[in-house]
């Protein structure tokens, strides 16, 4: 019998043209400590003794980092969701489980406060009736399920506001006090596998700014944004929805796995790839049932992962190395 990895967790908080020069020092040190705190949420999680959902601990895991992930205002998901075109805030959001197969996904949601465990919820008390519910009946079943449900105004933040605007041409340019260097099209996510093996994504969303009202991306669409298989990989994307879609690129990820027998470093950078040859930029986090991990990325993606002892570690540029310092020394 193979004795099983140390749990990992990797994390990412969306994918975009990041350069050095737009990034300040103290707008680093924010997203970086905001990578680390998912990080260590989940990390907790990943190594608890017991599940409080009697879900896996991977899965438990993921949840953990992608809920602090929603609740930072740098992060487009949850607090920090972008805008619409109409001005509003629909949200979106998936967790898979590799252990059972269930999956759970929302979208088109305005009023639920953390999107990702109305996504678990779904997939904890619907399996094989409901996995995928939007708008209002989504909401209705997060406020049965007493889940927080908030008002829309929670989600109005002045940095998307302005990116809101400048997009629309409604402002020249935007401020480096108002631009946030976060990506207008991000998405936050999160892969894991545990002590015995299983295996976990999660991803969540604000969408791409002044999109369509009622686009939906790639973040709640299993295979495309998000899928786990457990013996073969967890996955989770961030980029240009429309290209994650078009590519099935999280399942394209394991099917080069399972059936190509490819690393996951090379499947993954293939997937994303493909993405390129579409048209689109983005990027991919991704664990294989043997821990090893990968994050490539076409321009940069905010990310971290966590050491076998406990200590975080991000990087946010596309040439940052795979050992990047820990989080709170960067």
């Amino acid at each position: 019998m193979t004795t099983p990895a140390p749990p990992v967790l990797v994390v990412h908080g969306g994918a975009g043209i990041i350069s050095r020069e737009r990034v300040t020092p103290d707008q680093r040190q924010a997203l970086l400590q905001g990578l680390g705190h998912a990080l260590v949420a989940g990390h907790a999680a990943l190594t608890a003794s017991s599940s409080p959902s009697s879900s896996t601990r991977a899965v438990d895991a993921c949840i953990a980092a992608v809920v602090a992930l929603e609740d930072n205002p740098l992060f487009n998901a949850g607090k920090g969701a972008v805008y619409t075109r109409d001005g509003l805030h629909r949200c979106e959001a998936s967790v898979t489980d590799g252990l059972s197969g269930r999956s759970g996904a929302c979208t088109m949601l305005s009023r639920v406060k953390n999107p990702i465990l109305l996504a678990d919820l779904i997939r904890r008390h619907a399996p094989g009736t409901h996995c995928f519910l939007a708008g209002a009946d989504a909401e209705q079943f997060a406020l049965d399920h007493h889940l927080d449900l908030v008002d829309p105004s929670y989600f109005d933040t002045s940095h998307r506001y302005a990116q809101h605007r400048a997009g629309l041409g409604l402002a020249p340019t935007l401020s480096e006090a108002d631009g946030a260097p976060v990506p207008s099209k991000g998405t936050v996510g999160a892969v894991a596998v545990d002590a015995l093996g299983n295996l976990a994504a999660a991803t969540s969303t604000g969408g791409k700014t002044n999109k369509w009202t009622w686009r939906i991306g790639d973040t709640p669409l299993i295979g495309a944004g998000n899928y786990a298989e457990n013996g073969v990989v967890a996955c989770s994307g961030t980029g240009d929805g429309e290209f994650f879609i078009q590519t099935v690129a999280a399942y394209d990820v394991a099917c080069r796995i399972k059936y190509g027998q490819q690393g996951v470093r090379d499947a993954t950078a293939a997937s994303l790839r493909r993405v390129e040859d579409a048209g689109g930029t983005g990027g991919l986090i991704a664990v294989d049932a043997g821990g090893r991990i990968a994050m490539p990325n076409t321009s940069g993606m905010y990310r971290g992962w966590i050491d076998a002892a406990g200590l975080p570690h991000c990087a946010i540029f596309k040439d940052d190395p795979d050992d990047s310092s820990p989080c709170s020394r960067q």
